[in-house]
């Protein structure tokens, strides 16, 4: 852990008794880490790649906001891959955000019995696989052992062991570690059943713990990159905020869309409706529920550190690591902003590649 600068700006941020003061308290200390992030150095290269789009319950995506969930149960979710590459006192560190495993994601509970209930050729309109994580490398011209680290702003539906192996097989990223928050790593070690409805079964069996990097709090992890402790949709839920060109980019799932954080603003099915009737800022992704008032504060915080987008400053420069997209079979989940895709600074790779 010595490699890694802790952040100190929020850890009284949510000690008020009061909920609303723990916000605004948050929402102080946002301000601050944003300001303390602008002013360093920018991230050496950023990138978002497609992998997946499946389909997520707009119950759990867009929490008791969207108005047509008797008619349109569904919404489509398009699942990222993000490369990362920024300076340390320790040289050149590469990054995967997100390096989703869809081949055996599928076993989650949850997608396993969808994809059983559900008609083959139905199943193949639904689940658009784009990409996978080797091919966007080879694209890339990264090798295996380039990359570092791989992390994930929570551990739903992960299966790390690909990427990382196990006693028995060796990983194909011999050289990467998994950055976590020990409360993230320790909570998929021992689920309840409403937990364990939505992680892999044995997606983390058997990784070597010398594999694992878990951190407390939140943590600078070199030029430009943060990962920045937001609890709710996991107890030990990050999000992934980098210093790019287009300003400070916060990716995590605790929203679905960038109209999550603006709701006043969303053009899905009534959304802006419901936030203005009860007053809310954000719009949670509670298919889990662990906390929703920390939830709240995270989300606050997560709009507050990305400040406006530079595409359109009326909505927060998020970027939902699963972010709702349109889809004719969802009537009524096209968000009034779509981020899709983003690409800052120039990829270094090894001589010879």
């Amino acid at each position: 852990m010595s490699a890694f600068e802790q952040i100190r700006h929020f850890e009284d941020s949510r000690a008020a008794a009061g909920q609303q003061a723990r916000v605004e308290d948050t929402r102080l200390a946002a301000l601050q880490f944003r300001q303390d992030m602008l002013s360093g150095p920018k991230a050496r290269y950023f990138e978002s790649f497609n992998l997946v789009k499946v389909p997520y319950p707009v119950r759990y995506g867009l929490r008791n906001a969207f108005s047509r969930e008797r008619l349109v149960e569904y919404m489509h979710i398009q699942n990222r891959l993000f490369v990362v590459q920024f300076d340390t006192p320790q040289g050149l560190k590469t990054m995967l955000t997100s390096p989703s495993d869809h081949e055996r994601n599928g076993e989650t509970p949850f997608f396993r019995r969808l994809q059983d209930r559900t008609a083959n050729w139905l199943t193949k309109i639904l689940i658009n696989r784009q990409n996978t994580v080797p091919e966007v490398l080879t694209r890339l011209g990264l090798n295996p052992e380039d990359i570092d680290y791989i992390t994930y702003d929570h551990l739903h539906t992960q299966d790390i062991r690909r990427w990382l192996g196990t006693d028995n097989a060796p990983g194909l990223f011999p050289n990467a570690k998994l950055l976590v928050h020990w409360r993230e790593w320790e909570s998929t070690k021992d689920l309840n059943p409403y937990q364990a409805d939505w992680y892999c079964p044995s997606g983390i069996a058997g990784v070597p713990q010398d594999k694992v990097i878990c951190f407390d709090g939140s943590i600078m992890l070199g030029d430009g990159v943060a990962l920045m402790h937001t609890p709710g949709h996991t107890e030990g839920n990050h999000s992934i905020v980098v210093h790019t060109d287009e300003g400070l980019w916060v990716t995590s799932e605790n929203g679905v869309s960038v109209d999550a954080y603006a709701p006043l603003l969303s053009t899905a099915a009534g959304v802006a409706e419901y936030a203005q009737m009860i007053g809310t800022e954000v719009i949670i992704n509670g298919n889990t529920l662990e906390n929703a008032v920390d939830q709240y504060i995270s989300m606050v915080q997560e709009a507050t550190v990305a400040g406006p987008s530079k595409r359109d400053p009326r909505f927060p420069n998020v970027f939902p690591s699963s972010e709702m997209t349109a889809f004719w079979m969802f009537p009524g989940t096209r968000p009034a902003f779509y981020v899709g895709h983003a690409r800052h600074g120039t990829l270094a790779r090894r001589p010879g590649a």
